[in-house]
């Protein structure tokens, strides 16, 4: 594991949704403190990238979440090699590109086949690779669009398996399950893979969301979040290999998860609502995980991740600073539903009240929270929420798709620093790291802002060596339908 710590050191991993290229000739973009980086296309063609890894071959290891395909990409030249087709995995076709008289309603998981990690001696006697994917809809036989009643919601499962990779023919088999009863949903799944060490042994950490449980057609679906028994709204702990449990499944579950009193439980952390961004790093000679957080109508957030913590959600929404003191995570016009605002989302009389009821010992506020409004804005959003007016209500935030942290000093001044990806403001937001890696210092910078009017598609990841500090970015074509991925690369960096 320890090599593995000090490749990360020298690869970055990061999720980029930037502007709309026309063409394969670089760019030059220039970063608010005049660092100058050139752009080129790498690869198009793609259905909906969510996780590209830059792998100990050099090549970038991609999942397609609407292809359902496992590729790897040559970065210099865009060869691109289907190791692994998922598309006949799951009971369901492609809703998103059929008529509504054909679907009925029915929807597209938010991801499809979604987070990918490497084993960290995948080259060196251990080839296997984890991946997470959407395969079972509860509603797909339906006559309707398959929603539970009452805005009950859209049940899916998630899968995670672990494949071997054969070099010699460029294919995965082998499938061993490690899990197959992680809820899903077509909001909020999460989907994040990550390696990273404890105590010095490697493990596999997995980020699952709240289903959307409180809003839209989930907002009468239960919240979990702060049920340590249930999967929806946490951060998942899983080993690398298999114990000796006698359990089918329990054998890939740590036996010191912290929940593991009843029976044997992957929960590691608690009370979150969307992490789609997922990393680890060495920062002040210690090792953390941080995570980026979709919040509901403010307070997007940065957590750094402990084991057994309470990260408050659905009771308290950012920072404990009671802007949402007689409001909740959500709102709806459904009268059927309960509550004030007509959600399953509890109503937080008091954040202070809700982290004095969880234990200050439990609970941990984020290290950063985007746009934390004030309680008289987000009233006055919620209030418009529930009234479903025909002007919609609007709220500022970043939106994280991904976060990585960036360890190197090839660029000066960007070494420790977190780099958070936004689907809403199609923008890199760089956030510098204190001394200790526990917290942030200065000002938020922001890169490749790209123009209002692109639609960006999912979140996907790029990847870069310290030296030469490529950046691999996904973006939309002109007609949506199929992405493409630029790279980006520091004009003036050298090779090693």
């Amino acid at each position: 594991m320890m090599n593995n710590v000090r490749w990360l050191k020298t690869i970055l991993f990061l999720c980029l949704l930037t502007v709309i290229v026309t063409t394969t000739a670089a760019q030059t973009v220039t970063g608010p403190l005049g660092e100058q980086f050139s752009a080129r296309v790498v690869a198009k063609g793609l259905s909906g990238p969510w996780e590209i890894t830059y792998g100990p071959d050099s090549l970038l290891w991609v999942t397609e979440s609407k292809g359902y395909t496992v590729s790897r990409i040559n970065p210099k030249n865009g060869n691109r090699t289907v190791l692994l087709d998922l598309s006949g995995n799951k009971n369901f076709p492609r809703y998103d590109t059929m008529p509504e008289e054909v679907s009925k309603g029915k929807p597209w998981p938010q991801g499809g086949l979604m987070g990918l990690a490497l084993h960290p001696q995948l080259l060196t006697g251990k080839p296997y690779v984890y991946l997470s994917y959407i395969y079972h809809f509860e509603g797909a036989e339906a006559e309707d669009s398959g929603a539970a009643p009452n805005y009950g919601g859209y049940f899916f499962k998630t899968k995670l398996v672990r494949y071997t990779y054969d070099a010699q023919k460029q294919t995965l088999h082998t499938p061993q399950i490690l899990c197959d009863t992680i809820p899903g949903s077509n909001d909020h799944n999460s989907g994040r893979l990550l390696i990273a060490p404890v105590g010095g042994e490697a493990y596999l950490f997995y980020t699952v969301g709240d289903m959307g449980a409180g809003q839209y057609d989930n907002a009468g679906r239960p919240n979990f979040a702060q049920r340590t028994d249930k999967y929806e709204g946490k951060v998942l702990r899983f080993q690398l290999e298999p114990d000796q449990d006698a359990g089918t499944y329990d054998k890939w579950i740590p036996n010191d998860n912290p929940f593991n009193s009843d029976r044997q439980n992957a929960v590691w952390s608690y009370g979150h609502r969307n992490a789609q961004g997922l990393a680890y790093a060495v920062v002040g000679n210690k090792g953390r995980i941080y995570t980026a957080e979709h919040g509901p109508f403010s307070d997007d957030e940065i957590n750094i991740i402990q084991k057994g913590k309470n990260y408050g959600h659905p009771l308290i929404v950012g920072y404990n600073d009671g802007n949402y003191n007689g409001l909740a995570a959500g709102a709806t016009s459904h009268s059927s539903l309960p509550g004030q605002w007509h959600t399953t989302y509890p109503f937080i009389k008091s954040e202070s009240a809700n982290v004095r009821a969880i234990g200050a010992e439990n609970y941990q506020d984020p290290i950063h929270s985007f746009y934390p409004s004030s309680n008289q804005f987000l009233h006055a959003v919620l209030a418009r929420t529930k009234q479903d007016s025909e002007e919609k209500p609007e709220w500022p935030a970043v939106a994280p798709s991904s976060i990585a942290v960036y360890t190197a000093s090839a660029i000066p001044g960007w070494q420790n620093s977190l780099l958070v990806t936004s689907l809403k403001e199609k923008r890199l937001v760089r956030l510098k790291l204190n001394a200790a890696g526990d917290g942030l210092t200065g000002d938020t910078l922001t890169y490749f802002k790209a123009p209002k009017h692109v639609t960006v598609m999912l979140p996907c990841l790029w990847t870069g060596a310290a030296f030469s500090w490529p950046l691999i970015a996904c973006r939309p074509p002109p007609d949506h339908q199929k992405t493409q991925i630029p790279k980006i690369s520091r004009a003036n960096a050298v090779a090693a």
